[in-house]
């Protein structure tokens, strides 16, 4: 097995500070490989960038349609967004439309990354409530599933009908059946793959090669409606967001947890898998906009391609301090 591999470095002046491993795969929807680095088959949790799988049944069942979603809904269902207003609001739209209310979650609270959104809870003495929750729009997308089927309201427990559905999605484009799943930050499963099979996951959603119709027109769908509108994704300040803005369109991608990152790539039809060993986020940043540039869907001139390859690394007084160096 191959260990993980140095991919992005820390230099603070002219001192080499720290070193980032991992994983990163590029693949097709065959599950041919066209690259990679350090081991493609290792077994990890995707965390949040399982979202755009996790959606899947949200248009497959028919509860989109029923529904009416539109593209700002299916995007918030892959989201992990900000608890912005632009975010709650549309999560209390929909919550309005499938008859629940905030108490119907089961993905909890914390307190919102958008600043405007906190300082407002703080001034009037209010508790975020679970719409801040980074997951909310995924959780409405199961509760929306869960209405559609009839089934009842634990939508979160592995032997739900929602997640029964999730898990065949999941398995089915990755490519692999999955050893297990843990308990993720909201509290629903999140299924373990390969690298290599969430790549080929990514690939599949990208040239709409799933083997049915069905599931073609909602990995398209979900994919369109992320690169549509990035700023439901994530937010301001977020690299999802940041970054898709300034490929145009040309790719959709999805942090996740733990210093994950994957992207779609409908053009070529490929998708990509990173996973960075010590969860530094920063550095899976690095990666993803390293790799999106080689692939040709991202300028390397872009300001936004250089912010989250290079940095500068600055500190409290805005004095460059170091920078970033990826090694791919």
């Amino acid at each position: 097995m191959q260990d993980a591999v140095k991919l992005v470095e820390i230099w603070r002046g002219p001192v080499l500070e720290g070193i980032h491993r991992g994983h990163a795969v590029i693949c097709d929807a065959k599950g041919e490989i066209r690259a990679s680095w350090g081991n493609p088959d290792l077994v990890f949790l995707p965390r949040s960038a399982s979202k755009m799988l996790q959606a899947l049944p949200l248009i497959e069942s028919g509860a989109a349609a029923d529904l009416k979603l539109t593209p700002e809904f299916l995007a918030l269902a892959c989201a992990s967004h900000n608890g912005a207003a632009i975010h709650t609001d549309r999560v209390q739209n929909w919550l309005r439309a499938i008859g629940k209310v905030d108490d119907d979650f089961r993905c909890g609270s914390h307190e919102p990354k958008d600043i405007e959104a906190r300082n407002g809870l703080i001034k009037t003495d209010q508790s975020p409530c679970q719409m801040h929750n980074n997951c909310s729009g995924k959780h409405t997308g199961f509760l929306s599933v869960a209405r559609h089927l009839g089934a009842g309201p634990e939508y979160i427990d592995p032997a739900h009908p929602v997640q029964l559905a999730v898990r065949e999605a999941f398995e089915d484009m990755t490519g692999l059946e999955s050893p297990g799943f843990g308990i993720d930050g909201c509290s629903a499963p999140n299924f373990a793959t390969t690298l290599r099979g969430m790549a080929r996951a990514m690939a599949k959603m990208a040239d709409c090669e799933t083997g049915s119709q069905t599931r073609n027109m909602a990995a398209a769908r979900l994919v369109a409606a992320m690169a549509k509108h990035p700023e439901l994704v994530a937010g301001e300040g977020r690299s999802c967001t940041e970054l898709m803005r300034a490929m145009g369109g040309k790719a959709s991608i999805k942090t996740g947890a733990e210093a994950v990152f994957v992207a779609i790539l409908p053009g070529p039809g490929l998708g990509v898998a990173v996973k960075i060993e010590d969860g530094g986020t920063r550095a899976a940043e690095a990666v993803i906009a390293s790799l999106l540039v080689q692939l040709g869907v991202l300028e390397a001139e872009h300001p936004t391609a250089k912010k989250y390859m290079y940095g500068p690394i600055t500190n409290c007084r805005d004095t460059v301090t170091g920078h970033l160096k990826v090694l791919i």
